[in-house]
């Protein structure tokens, strides 16, 4: 793991992102003009490690808050340890996402993820380490893949983190989130180690976190060159019993090599009802539905929560909707749809189904 103590010099890699070109789903937004620095210096991180076969005591949280199209999720440790990778869209601001901080109680981010850099996944980071540094109990560490965006939104996380002196850590395949509750291990599977280029999309951060006997993947807006990578070098760490659905339930990702390599029996996707990009795409719900793969999408289940002892999963959603993949096919509105009909919510009460991983 690299890490950067002062966070002007990710600054630097400014300059090369500009070369990327702008990916087609998400929304632009102003360029700002970067200041080349120097690079970071590489240290070691320490190694969370578990019992092997041994069941750890507690549960293990893992809440997809619904942001419309874009992402945020919280992870919670028994220990209480927390873990918030990406922060919804720039237009939110993370109001969002602080409204559900502040519901569950959570006083630190003790590990902050941004993915990557693009202002769906980003968009709340700025406000959320300005309001945890200055009114909660502070932000641990960022991870940032070392890829920097020409964002306004951008710019305003690497102000925040700054102007805080938070530590900001560059990940690659091969490093691990050092999580001091050693009964969760999480592996980051990407960006590859070494020169990864400058796409946004292809050094997305992948993480393989478990708990006991069950495992949980999230690809950010990885597609399928890197899930190509990932089933050819690192087949044995994607093995999951969750899956947070690339891309936001994108055709570029869910690859069949890689659902038939990972296995999932529950599938997370993070999208809006009304999703200007059609997410999901028909074609990863129905590669789903081949599968049997449980699928819960925030656009009609609202803000999605996995808790698991390490053994049992329990999925409890804000709204109730079916998780057959067919009928979130069905009921997805059609993309030439004039008028977008509003989502099938309202249902009395949270869904709660447990099943044994």
């Amino acid at each position: 793991m690299r890490r950067l103590l002062l966070v002007l010099a990710l600054a630097g890699i400014l300059l090369l992102a500009g070369c990327a070109g702008t990916p087609g789903d998400w929304t632009p937004e102003p360029e700002v003009t970067p200041t080349p620095t120097p690079e970071p210096t590489p240290t070691e991180t320490p190694t969370p490690s578990d019992e092997p076969g041994e069941l750890p005591d507690g549960e293990f949280q893992i809440h997809h808050i619904d942001v419309g199209q874009a992402d945020a999720t919280l992870i919670i440790t028994p220990d209480e340890e927390t873990i918030l990778i990406d922060t919804g869209d720039w237009r939110q601001d993370g109001q969002g996402v602080l409204e559900y901080l502040k519901a569950h109680e959570i006083d630190r981010i003790d590990h902050l993820v941004a993915t990557h850099g693009h202002a769906d996944h980003i968009g709340g980071h700025a406000a959320i380490i300005e309001h945890y540094e200055t009114e909660r109990d502070g932000i641990g560490a960022a991870y940032d893949n070392g890829v920097a965006h020409t964002s306004q939104t951008y710019e305003n996380y690497l102000d925040a983190v700054e102007e805080h002196d938070v530590e900001l850590l560059f990940v690659e395949d091969g490093d691990e989130i050092p999580i001091a509750d050693g009964t969760v291990d999480a592996q980051v599977l990407n960006p590859p180690a070494g020169d990864s280029g400058s796409d946004l999309h292809e050094n997305s951060i992948v993480l393989s976190i478990t708990f006991g006997e069950v495992g949980y993947l999230t690809t950010g807006d990885a597609e399928t060159k890197v899930e190509s990578r990932l089933v050819e070098e690192r087949a044995d760490a994607l093995a999951a019993d969750v899956y947070h659905a690339g891309h936001h339930g994108s055709s570029t990702s869910s690859s069949e090599s890689f659902l038939d390599t990972a296995e999932p029996s529950i599938a997370v996707i993070s999208s809006a009802y009304d999703s200007q990009y059609g997410h999901p795409h028909d074609e990863v719900l129905e590669r789903f539905a081949d599968r049997g793969i449980e699928t819960y999408w925030t656009g009609v289940h609202g803000d999605i929560v996995i808790t698991t002892d390490g053994e049992e999963i329990a999925v409890e959603t804000s709204e109730e909707f079916s998780t057959d993949p067919a009928d979130l096919l069905a009921e997805k509105p059609n993309d030439d749809d004039g008028k977008l009909a509003p989502p099938p919510l309202g249902v009395s009460g949270p869904i709660l189904e447990v099943r044994t991983a």
